[in-house]
């Protein structure tokens, strides 16, 4: 096929100051492409993801997206649907619903709501598990983590899969040092995170030290609770992602579920890479997840494809 113009943005993810977030290539008319090609322009970007718009198939969409990373297609994944919405609606698309809008990928049907200058994604459907000790004990090797240092585990599944670890503090997340390679070797991508002293509960004060030295105050005590945390996706081609829009809704499910934290609540995630992502956590009256964040369009213009 002849190449043609095609309508592109890339959108940095997760931040309100362009180039501090999760950048995202956006092919706004994918129409006609083959699965190798969008695969083949998705290496080339060299992006955690490229995403590509096409007219919808499914009633009710207003638009149907499909995600790649470097090394193959996701189902779903969090920071591609924001900034692709976000590019969407600033090429002039127009949700049929009114203000909701309607993405439909891999993992069925997204809805997206505006939160004023943001936009939020309801968190998709989550399949959990508790991870195989031995395969814990991997991870936890791979990472160079002490059993001490493990709040808890779980293996989350909305689309991609992650091996979500809670850690005893900020500081732990904040140190680590992962052997990329034999990450990439378990074929895991890695998610951990760590409550701040403010967001402790007593479930967590009661079950390590470090939270009991933050003196054990509950959600309803802490207005900003906030979550630290850190993404790891060798075995995707990504060493580490700045900012994860399924890791942290999977990781809101599991946590907010188990009571460790509260919503609403901020994620912050990327300071390891130079980035200030932030991620805003809400949980309506009907039990559904959402998770926020603003986009910046910061490269606009075509793509021969």
């Amino acid at each position: 096929m002849t190449p043609r113009s095609r309508p592109f943005r890339q959108v940095d993810v997760f931040t309100d100051q362009a180039y501090y977030g999760n950048p995202l290539a956006v092919v706004l008319d994918a129409t006609g492409l083959t699965d190798a090609q969008m695969q083949r322009f998705a290496q080339w970007t060299n992006l955690s993801e490229t995403t590509f718009v096409l007219p919808p198939t499914e009633a009710g969409a207003d638009y149907r997206l499909r995600i790649f990373t470097p090394g193959g297609e996701l189902p779903f994944a969090g920071h591609p649907t924001l900034g692709s919405c976000h590019a969407w609606l600033a090429s002039g698309g127009q949700p049929r619903g009114g203000e909701a809008i309607v993405q439909q990928c891999g993992a069925g049907l997204v809805r997206i709501r505006r939160e004023g200058d943001r936009l939020a994604f309801a968190a998709p459907a989550l399949k959990r598990s508790a991870p195989r000790p031995t395969e814990l004990a991997q991870v936890a090797s791979a990472l160079g983590l002490k059993p001490a240092q493990i709040v808890s585990s779980q293996v989350l599944d909305n689309g991609p899969v992650w091996f979500s670890l809670l850690l005893d503090e900020p500081a732990t997340v904040l140190r680590l040092q992962p052997d990329h390679m034999l990450l990439k070797a378990l074929g895991h991508t890695v998610g951990v995170a760590a409550l701040d002293g403010a967001a402790a509960t007593p479930l967590i004060a009661r079950g390590n030290r470090e939270a009991r030295a933050f003196g054990a105050s509950t959600p309803a005590a802490a207005p900003a609770p906030s979550l630290v945390v850190r993404a790891f996706a060798a075995a995707d081609g990504i060493p580490e992602d700045p900012v994860t829009g399924s890791l942290n809704a999977s990781l809101a499910q599991w946590l907010i579920a188990d009571g460790h934290i509260a919503a609403p609540y901020v994620a912050t995630q990327g300071a390891c890479l130079g980035r200030d992502g932030t991620v805003y956590i809400a949980r309506d009256d009907a039990g559904q997840v959402w998770v926020g964040g603003h986009s910046t369009v910061c490269i606009e213009g075509t793509v021969l494809l």
